[in-house]
């Protein structure tokens, strides 16, 4: 790797770092699309696991007293089981079948979601319902690395405040992309060189999670919503786009 490189895998690193930092998810979302113009996905997906973990594990202490673990449960039970089923799909289903339909899925309903104007707070199912949209979660995840959309958008759905969300969003995926990371490590799946890179990339990655954390304090609880729902219509355009044109 040259000099240009470097520099755009530390770019790539502070921006999905400041996302993260930011909303609790999104660095795979920033990152990926820089890192790919110098890195194989063979490199760069394993990258953007061990990015994420970092990046959320450096702000949870910061979180942490503002989270409704209560909430998180179900979420992270369900996430946890369905990693596997997930990573054992690979070898089976098409990933870029699963990821224009997520893409889609990111176009319609966030629009939906901003353009309404009337309070959300859907009871429907509880619990259980919770659990369910986490277990999707984790199959997306370990299938495609997908685990964050659907727990995302249930979470606004539901009405939950800009604190609640976030724990959702942080310790969901937090949880699920490290189980990741452990599979597709045990599967053989992580090259040593993925840990040269992931050395350099840190700094960045803490710098911009750090910067991120600092933004998420100063918004509102709408501000936060919108730049959630704005993420997500970005990442279903970067999925769809990315789907259609390997096609």
């Amino acid at each position: 790797m040259d000099t240009l490189n470097y520099a755009l895998l530390l770019f790539g690193a502070l921006a999905g770092g400041f996302v993260s930092g930011l909303a609790g998810f999104g660095t795979a979302l920033m990152a990926l699309g820089i890192w790919l113009y110098v890195l194989p996905p063979s490199l760069a997906v394993p990258l953007v696991l061990i990015c994420s973990v970092v990046a959320q594990a450096s702000t949870l202490p910061s979180m942490w007293k503002s989270f409704d673990l209560s909430l998180v449960w179900p979420f992270l039970i369900g996430g946890l089981a369905g990693v596997p089923l997930g990573t054992m799909m690979v070898a089976q289903a098409d990933p870029k079948v699963f990821k224009l339909s997520i893409g889609v899925l990111l176009l319609i309903f966030p629009t939906a979601l901003y353009l309404n104007k009337r309070p959300l707070a859907f009871k429907f199912g509880g619990r259980i319902a919770d659990g369910a949209i986490g277990f999707a979660g984790g199959i997306l995840g370990g299938l495609a690395g997908l685990s964050g959309p659907l727990p995302i958008l249930w979470a606004n759905i539901r009405g939950w405040n800009k604190h609640e969300r976030r724990g959702i969003f942080q310790l969901f995926n937090f949880t699920v992309l490290a189980a990741a990371l452990v599979l597709q490590t045990a599967s053989g799946l992580v090259a040593t060189q993925v840990i040269w890179l992931a050395l350099i990339a840190f700094p960045g990655t803490l710098v911009g999670a750090w910067c991120g954390a600092r933004v998420y304090h100063a918004l509102s609880d709408k501000h936060f919503g919108d730049v959630v729902l704005g993420l997500l219509f970005l990442s279903g355009v970067g999925l769809v786009w990315n789907s259609v044109g390997a096609h």
